[in-house]
């Protein structure tokens, strides 16, 4: 059965037990958190077990740092890496699935000057199957998955289709190492995204939804109905969160998105 989750900023509430009960009364099937660096998210353990011991339903989280394993700062990707690691047995401990990054985020594009990063292609590759093996050999004894999310070209330089991923992670050779789609993303750069998650079935262990313009699912024009049907027909029973603005206020909009996507799910 497939999930959809919402991310935890967009919900009303003091707690996340309060969050949750607004996610289910919107129709969500529950929460997908936000896992802040400087060993933040670690800090928040007694309040996610007492969400856990709660009943939330919390399987993914979805990273946020200043700096990711891809950084061209060595030190800044140690970092990233000691970050995620802690954020993956944090997951593990709540009974979460995993967690969710890009290669980098905001740090360089090809498409934008100077347009010649520091570092060849070669070296970005040797780069991120380090970082990615190092995380997947942790995940996996935790029994947890990092969820590589590929980024549009603007946003990232290294990793921008499926395919791409796909790549690195064939690379990297670890199960507890899948891929995580962003359908705004792959409406920059996929040419037919039915076909690119056909192509990356296999290596899909996570989601996140949001329309062509980065509001949620049915304020833009990614054909839905598609989308759906693309998952049915690989067999997709993982999570799919809402990771996007919103078009208007969060108790307006949000309740749409659960009907629109399960119609179709």
């Amino acid at each position: 059965m497939t999930l959809i989750t919402v991310q935890e900023q967009h919900l009303p509430g003091t707690s996340l037990e309060e969050k949750f009960d607004q996610a289910l009364a919107w129709g969500f099937d529950g929460i997908e958190l936000r896992s802040a660096g400087g060993l933040r998210f670690q800090a928040r353990l007694p309040e996610l077990r007492r969400a856990r011991d709660a009943g939330v339903v919390m399987p993914t989280a979805c990273v946020e740092m200043p700096h990711f394993v891809g950084a061209f700062d060595d030190e800044l990707r140690k970092d990233a890496v000691v970050q995620l690691k802690s954020q993956l047995s944090v997951m593990a401990e709540i009974g979460g699935r995993g967690v969710m990054t890009p290669a980098s985020y905001g740090m360089f594009s090809k498409r934008l000057p100077p347009f010649i990063p520091s570092r060849s292609e070669e070296e970005d590759t040797a780069v991120l199957v380090e970082s990615f093996t190092e995380l997947g050999e942790h995940a996996a004894a935790e029994g947890v998955v990092i969820y590589l999310e590929p980024l549009n070209r603007y946003e990232d330089h290294m990793i921008n289709t499926l395919a791409d991923g796909v790549r690195l992670l064939t690379l990297v050779g670890l199960d507890a190492v899948r891929l995580a789609p962003d359908t705004y993303h792959m409406n920059i750069e996929e040419s037919d995204p039915a076909a690119a998650l056909q192509d990356a079935a296999g290596y899909i262990g996570h989601i996140q939804a949001s329309d062509s313009n980065r509001l949620e699912p049915g304020a833009g024009h990614i054909d839905w109905a598609l989308f759906g049907a693309t998952l049915k027909s690989i067999g997709y029973q993982g999570t799919v969160a809402l990771e996007s603005r919103l078009s208007g206020p969060a108790e307006e909009v949000l309740p749409r998105v659960p009907s629109l996507l399960g119609r179709y799910l």
